[in-house]
């Protein structure tokens, strides 16, 4: 999932006044810090996995490369599951994930000598949309989505799950099956991660859900909220009935407050601790975590509550003593 990199005027306001500043003609004016060739970082990053959390991984190398220019950072997104593999492996230093580590990747991980931390660096929900020319649907039960979604399903038409939705035939696209989003959206609504009907467009790439929702009247699909809110003249971004009578609609308030239930959900970094030891991946990831909200809100995700990012410091520090 690509949104549009980090702008140079956001980049300015992260670190434009991180420096300090002077009176110069009566004006206050940013000044840049002196450089200690000795100190000075070098080297690369290499970050891969969840093409939900991309966005906020580019923010974060953007900014920092501009600080530390001779550190090379690059972000890949072969979705969670392949970021995992690589990260188990010893071929990355961090691996951005839209779900937690599974027990056959924490072995993987353990065999190969790998250490890590699990690091949350944002909020997100995952957003329903339909075409915006379907007005019959703003709301679905969790129960109507089970009904959907769930493996041996075989619904087809909206009047399927209610009348009142029309006689309109239903068409599927979502999360393909190595992404962290695929097993998070169907152990939420199915009750088990993987557990979901075969027969829908399935795609790595959120563009494609995109284009079929709004190319198709009868189309329902999922993704990350802040791809939804990037296509919001596109598709209509429908509400949740967990259970209890009341449609929530996914939002920054609700997806932090949790009333968006039970889409909603944290974001990582898997950090590894021998990476860690290397001076420019120390300050990399110090610098991501001083800087959590303003790439959370660039990336279009859900900064953390104060509780979680004094969690995410505190890890990292744990991490750094290993």
């Amino acid at each position: 999932m690509r949104h549009p990199a980090a702008t140079t005027s956001y980049k300015k306001a992260v670190i434009g006044f991180t420096c300090g500043a002077a009176l110069v003609g009566g004006l206050l004016v940013a000044t840049p810090a002196p450089v200690n060739a000795a100190t000075k970082l070098a080297g690369s990053i290499k970050i891969d996995g969840s093409s939900t959390i991309f966005p906020f991984g580019e923010a974060a190398a953007d900014l920092f490369q501009e600080e530390n220019p001779s550190v090379q950072v690059t972000v890949g997104e072969s979705g969670t599951g392949g970021g995992f593999k690589k990260f188990c492996a010893g071929e990355i230093d961090l691996a951005a994930a839209s779900r937690p580590i599974k027990q056959d990747e924490i072995d993987s991980c353990k065999t190969k000598g790998i250490a890590y931390r699990q690091l949350v660096i944002a909020n997100d929900g995952i957003a329903l949309v339909v075409n915006p020319s379907n007005k019959a649907v703003s709301c679905l039960k969790v129960a109507d989505l089970k009904k959907i979604w769930d493996k041996g399903s075989t619904v087809k038409n909206w009047k399927e799950i209610d009348p009142k939705f029309g006689d309109l035939s239903l068409k599927l696209f979502g999360a393909g099956t190595a992404s962290g989003t695929f097993d998070f959206f169907t152990e939420a609504i199915n009750g088990k991660a993987k557990q979901s009907r075969a027969d829908y467009n399935a795609t790595e790439d959120d563009n494609v859900t995109v284009r079929g929702v709004s190319g198709t009247k009868g189309a329902l699909g999922y993704f990350g909220l802040s791809y939804a809110i990037l296509n919001k003249k596109k598709v209509k971004v429908l509400g949740i009935d967990s259970g209890n009578g009341t449609c929530v609609v996914p939002s920054s308030k609700t997806v932090q407050d949790g009333s968006y239930k039970p889409l909603s959900r944290p974001l990582f970094f898997y950090v590894s601790a021998k990476s860690l030891k290397q001076p420019q991946v120390l300050a990399f990831a110090e610098f991501m975590l001083e800087n959590l909200d303003e790439l959370a809100t660039e990336s279009l995700f859900v900064p953390l509550t104060s509780t979680q990012k004094a969690a995410a410091k505190k890890t990292l520090e744990e991490l750094k003593a290993l």
